[in-house]
């Protein structure tokens, strides 16, 4: 399980946003990671039985870096308020479909599938949703889907994409821009003894879709 301590110090970096600080409670931090990371492994252990591409998963290298990007952003806080792993049989920085953990205070969540994929991937997946949509549609309807994320999600675009009839059956999906999946969470449901094996319940239940949208990739 997730410590309440890591939620703690998510919460005063977001007032704290500045080296300074972070620097004199960077062992509170290597702390969280370590927990984060030791979590990981147990998730990746129990998702490798039904994935066996997941059983080779560095934890470490799953994690994000805390570091923000600010070079092109207006925002210049330093560091992000959130702890991120995610898991892909394809690598962390892959175009490929994965499993994603977020923890944030007041924010937490489980989401996979595809976010924002490049021009050629999105082509791809559009292609495949079109060519395939009764398959696509079977695994929108899977209980276990339905229960944990309702439906596929993702920014849309406005009109209708590019080489597809606006009366398509599926326009509606193939207008996403991200093909994602996302199940919230409370802060203190991570703190359970038993949510690694809920969590990896809810991954289990992404694999489908992931599958799925792994085959236009293979098509591409």
């Amino acid at each position: 399980m997730i410590q309440q301590s890591t939620f703690d110090f998510l919460k005063k970096l977001k007032k704290n946003n500045n080296k300074e600080w972070f620097d004199k409670n960077r062992k509170t931090y290597e702390a969280a990671r370590n927990e984060l990371i030791q979590f990981l492994t147990v998730l990746i252990e129990k998702a490798g039985k039904w994935d066996e591409r997941l059983k080779t998963l560095d934890p470490k290298k799953s994690i994000f870096r805390i570091n923000r990007d600010i070079r092109f952003s207006a925002n210049k806080d330093p560091y992000k308020t959130n702890m991120g792993a995610w898991l892909s049989p394809t690598g962390k920085n892959s175009n490929g479909p994965g499993y994603y953990l977020h923890l944030e205070p007041g924010g937490c969540f489980i989401a996979g599938g595809i976010y924002m994929p490049e021009a050629p991937v999105l082509k791809a997946i559009r292609q495949e949703i079109d060519y395939n949509f009764k398959d696509f549609q079977k695994l929108l309807k899977q209980k276990d889907f339905k229960n944990y994320f309702g439906d596929l999600g993702g920014e849309k675009l406005k009109t209708t994409p590019k080489d597809y009839d606006k009366d398509n059956p599926a326009i509606e999906y193939l207008k996403l821009k991200s093909f994602t999946m996302i199940h919230h969470m409370d802060d203190s449901e991570l703190t359970e003894k038993d949510i690694a094996e809920k969590i990896n319940k809810i991954f289990k239940a992404m694999q489908p879709m992931n599958l799925f949208l792994a085959s236009a990739l293979e098509t591409e």
